[in-house]
């Protein structure tokens, strides 16, 4: 017999142990693959190195502000539905959840089979939504039609500036290594001169211009890679 097809993958971010337990068996039970973290610092790590379909967090974490969590877990996870599990249920708390970039708020005590179909919901929102074009702020980068524009103005990308880009804020959040950006990019193995790539990468940054705040689009990550800031 084939094994049960995996619908998705979830990551569950709950300290109470009967609670994580819980949903993790319903989740399994109902095919999802599922990771359970404990901790702010334990979900954040994970997320750097796997990306989840979607997202269950409680915000009572014993290391870090749940909502804390939330935003950072956006930055990283832009497209990513997030749904907050909480006891805090005032007016207030769910307007600073969803504001930290949560797709869902759900107050505890809550039914299972709601939070179910909450869940295949989004999923299906996430699915039924183009993969490709990615928005960050001002920066739209229209995939399919190998495209950037800024304010609805289009940056003007040689080829291969626009393969980096694109393979870049695809993992925004994360970081890719040199070595994975000449083969995804250029098909080029890791011996081969890393020059192209830096002069490249120094065009498109020129291109982009300047971002809000002081902050970067590209950041260098020492010795490693570079990493796109969503």
């Amino acid at each position: 017999m084939g094994e049960t097809p995996v619908l998705a993958s979830v990551l569950v971010i709950e300290d109470d142990g009967a609670i994580g337990k819980g949903l993790v068996d319903e989740l399994a039970s109902r095919s999802y693959a599922v990771v359970w973290a404990r901790t702010g610092a334990e979900a954040l790590d994970h997320a750097g190195v796997s990306v989840p379909d979607a997202v269950l967090l409680d915000l009572g974490l014993p290391d870090m502000d749940g909502v804390q969590v939330c935003r950072s877990l956006r930055r990283a996870l832009p497209s990513v539905p997030i749904i907050i599990l909480t006891a805090r249920d005032a007016e207030i708390d769910i307007v600073v959840g969803l504001d930290a970039g949560a797709t869902d708020y759900v107050t505890k005590p809550f039914s299972v089979h709601v939070l179910l179909a909450r869940l295949r919901a989004h999923l299906r929102n996430t699915t039924d939504t183009s993969p490709g074009e990615l928005v960050f702020g001002d920066l739209r980068i229209d995939v399919e039609g190998y495209r950037a524009l800024r304010d609805g103005n289009e940056i003007l990308l040689r080829p291969k500036e626009m393969a980096l880009l694109i393979r870049l804020a695809t993992s925004a959040g994360r970081v890719v290594s040199r070595e994975q950006l000449l083969d995804d990019v250029w098909d080029l193995q890791w011996e081969s001169d890393t020059k192209t790539l830096e002069v490249h990468m120094h065009a498109l940054r020129r291109k982009l211009g300047p971002r809000a705040e002081g902050r970067v689009w590209i950041s260098t990550v020492r010795s490693f890679g570079y990493r796109f800031e969503p």
